[in-house]
């Protein structure tokens, strides 16, 4: 992914609300399971990390993404941006 495909992400990002939450129970195969079913379906998710949690943000975002097939768009704070490009017929976003 180049550098002007991630900004338009972010740009795109910055306007979404949180899809997911990790919590204490962190990272369940059940959550990465809602996790990549949703990324199928939006290609782009915003997933907050509550303080409860105990897990890094930023290490989380790699684990996520690996188990997902995914990229990771970006880490501020406690919010993870991911994207999964969508199969042909069902692409949503155009990446420049």
């Amino acid at each position: 992914m180049t550098t002007k495909q991630r900004a338009y992400l972010k740009s795109l990002a910055m306007t979404m609300e949180p899809v997911f939450q990790v919590g204490k129970n962190s990272m369940t195969p059940e959550f990465t399971k809602a996790i990549t079913e949703a990324l199928n379906a939006r290609e782009l998710i915003k997933i907050s990390v509550l303080k409860n949690c105990a897990d890094d943000p930023k290490e989380l975002s790699a684990v996520l993404a690996e188990r997902t097939h995914a990229q990771v768009v970006q880490v501020i704070g406690k919010k993870i941006v991911l994207y999964k490009e969508g199969k042909d017929k069902n692409k949503k976003i155009q990446l420049p």
